[in-house]
């Protein structure tokens, strides 16, 4: 079993290599062996589900450990327990789904072949980042799969893509290294990074402040890569741009390990803490209502699936901030966290793949351009209806019950005005998921398209997707349907098998889904989003623009991008034009001191004789070679006299000689031969001491 779990790391990124090889002979080969790679991993990560569940404990621990040691100082520890199990099997199951639909999706796209490398690289960081034992190895692989995961964001290579991954790359870096200065304060502090020994460490330590320090470092990183408000600008920006699988699995997968990080430190480092859980619930709600407003007045179809995505995320956040407030009696927050967690995956798996046909065939993802293209696609229809239905919180889906779990946390908690407006704040951005849900199944589905022609056009193609891609689509959906159907046989499960990596022993009351009391908070959202699609949508998000049919219109201010609005004006002009004010006054004041201390203290005396060019080298050469010329001059260069000042050339030759040093200094070329030289020394010192 050691075996296979380290399998599941290393395999996809000696089948993308592989992938990639095969592709520069034939397509072909490529695209059947990147299809047998992500259907092996998924036959491996169920067949070593089933296997570790049998060593799972009560609580969700397991004994399948890996260590590898001597692999970037620390090493590398993987282990295997229910939360791993449930997400190494969605990840793998959503990979060997985005890349059945890719064969067909890329059929007509250039840089296939980087693409599918990328694609498998991912999987293997992906995994690498779930099945980590400790937070250095997370770290590692979670900056794996940020570079890799920027190639999907750039794979188009125009303008917009290269600004979207460029803002998404800037993001994982900055990230990134804010993580790596959380993980250097919290190993000082608690001496370890193992995952197991965490909690232990923690109620050792004396230093609270060092932890909230270290835990706020990582939570940027992690929050980031999360798309937590306010480090979301990257989530509706690349979306869009990158092609319609990857977006799949940034939406669904990639966001969660991100999750998976916030998870690790809130109930490890700050278990049962009321200060962190505020917090969190704070970013939460922010989260959860901001994605759900932009999504309202988005009128791109992934665009809005992104900003939607921005919004379940925060959801997310809501449950694991009511973790840290409910302290023990935690059961209904940890349960609804992960079971909206893998609500989510499977969600976005199904309507990011309905979105990459819809794009297959119209090559537009403008709502007024795609308008009626479902109208006589049954088979479409439904899919996407089964995610918009899950997505929504309608009853006998999976999303109602996650959200229900977390609701009930809210409600069991209580709390004051406080409490009640994040509830009322839980129940209206559930009601503003309905309306841009409903917004998106009309448009597409129902309405027709604003030219006769166009609609038409739609209507008469029968053969817009492939049975490869069908397949894809039709078994994620029926997959995402029977996990909702059946709640308690099936998502109650699931949860106590993951509840061990929050630290939660007991699996708590069975909650009564379908009850009066449940329903009603459903039918709040579902209320509010009736009125939020008829009377804000329809009547002002739709305008008359001279055709038959109204046409959707995004009235939100161009001006409130907080990328273009701050952060781009701040990290680009504002701080280095400080930064430049600050140092400039600082060298000044340094050569100040330096000047007063030599007319002080030092009493620097006059030199005696400053050469006006060259060195000496050069003057007395120069001198050398001109007495040398006179005299040739008078003998044997009389008929033809020289006249050259040899002081004055050798100083111009010296300062090209140098000019050229420096060139070469500061290339990169001379930096690498550095390290290479500095290599080759280290190498030497360790054979012969």
């Amino acid at each position: 079993m050691n075996l296979m779990l380290v399998s599941l790391v290393f395999y996809p990124f000696l089948g993308g290599i592989l992938s990639y090889i095969a592709g520069r002979y034939r397509e072909d080969y490529r695209n059947y062996l990147a299809e047998f790679v992500v259907v092996s991993e998924f036959t491996l990560a169920v067949l070593l589900g089933f296997l570790g569940l049998r060593g799972v404990g009560a609580g969700g621990e397991s004994m399948v450990q890996v260590f590898i040691p001597e692999i970037c100082g620390f090493g590398l520890n993987f282990i295997l327990d229910g939360f791993r199990v449930i997400y190494s099997m969605v990840a793998a199951l959503m990979w060997m789904m985005t890349t059945l639909l890719s064969r067909e999706y890329f059929q007509h796209h250039e840089n296939r072949n980087r693409f599918y490398l990328f694609l498998l690289l991912t999987l293997g960081a992906t995994m690498g980042v779930f099945l980590s034992a400790d937070l250095y190895t997370t770290f590692i692989f979670f900056e794996i799969m940020s570079f890799t995961s920027y190639v999907w964001v750039a794979q188009e290579e125009d303008k917009e893509s290269l600004r979207a991954a460029a803002t998404y790359l800037a993001v994982a870096v900055i990230g990134g290294l804010v993580m790596l200065m959380g993980l250097f304060l919290l190993y000082r502090e608690l001496g370890t990074l193992r995952i197991s020994e965490l909690l232990p460490a923690v109620r050792a330590c004396e230093e609270k402040e060092i932890l909230y320090a270290a835990g706020i470092c990582m939570l940027v990183g992690f929050g980031a890569k999360a798309g937590a408000f306010p480090l979301h600008i990257w989530l509706p920006k690349a979306h869009p741009v990158a092609p319609a699988p990857a977006s799949a699995l940034l939406s669904g997968i990639l966001t969660k390990t991100g999750i998976f990080g916030i998870l690790i430190i809130s109930s490890n480092l700050f278990l049962h803490d009321a200060v962190w859980g505020r917090m969190i619930l704070g970013i939460g709600v922010l989260t959860m209502f901001g994605g759900a407003l932009l999504a309202v007045f988005s009128i791109d179809l992934k665009r809005t699936l992104a900003c939607s995505s921005m919004s379940q995320i925060g959801f997310i956040l809501v449950g694991v901030g009511m973790q840290g407030l409910l302290r023990e009696e935690n059961a209904l927050a940890v349960h609804g966290t992960l079971l909206h967690m893998v609500n989510h995956s499977m969600i976005k798996l199904v309507l990011f793949m309905a979105a990459g046909v819809i794009f297959m065939n119209t090559h537009a993802l403008n709502l007024n351009d795609i308008r009626g293209f479902g109208r006589k696609k049954p088979l479409l229809k439904v899919i996407f209806l089964v995610g918009a239905l899950a997505i929504g919180g309608i009853p006998f889906f999976g999303g109602y019950i996650s959200k229900t779990l977390i609701h009930e946390s809210i409600v069991e908690y209580g709390g004051g005005w406080v409490m009640h407006a994040v509830e009322y704040l839980f129940l209206f951005s559930g009601g503003l998921t309905v309306g841009y849900m409903t917004k998106l199944y009309v448009a597409i589905f129902v309405e027709s398209n604003e030219s006769a022609q166009v609609q038409s056009k739609f209507d008469h193609r029968k053969s817009y997707m492939n049975l490869q891609s069908g397949m894809a689509l039709g078994i994620s959906a029926i997959l995402l349907f029977i996990w909702g159907l059946f709640p308690h046989r099936i998502m109650d499960r699931a949860a106590a098998i993951g509840q061990g990596l929050m630290h939660l022993e007991e699996e708590g009351h069975a909650v009564a889904y379908f009850s009066l009391k449940n329903l009603s908070g459903a039918a709040i959202s579902i209320a509010i989003g009736a009125v939020v699609y008829l009377l804000v949508i329809r009547r002002y998000l739709m305008k008359e623009t001279g055709g038959r049919i109204r046409s959707y219109v995004n009235i939100w201010p161009k001006w409130l991008d907080l990328e273009n609005l701050i952060y781009r004006p701040v990290l680009l002009q504002f701080l280095p034009l400080v930064c430049g004010v600050v140092c400039r006054i600082m060298d000044s004041f340094l050569d100040l001191a330096v000047l007063v201390l030599r007319r002080t203290i030092y009493c620097d005396s006059p030199l005696p004789y400053e050469r006006p060019e060259g060195n000496a080298f050069t003057e007395h050469t120069g001198k050398f070679l001109n007495r040398l010329q006179n005299l040739g001059n008078h003998t044997w260069d009389r008929k033809r006299p020289k006249d050259r000042n040899y002081v004055h050339i050798l100083a111009v030759k010296n300062e090209e000689v140098k000019e050229t040093n420096k060139i070469i200094q500061r290339s990169l070329s001379f930096g690498l031969m550095l390290v290479g030289i500095g290599l080759c020394l280290t190498m030497v010192y360790l054979i012969w001491c």
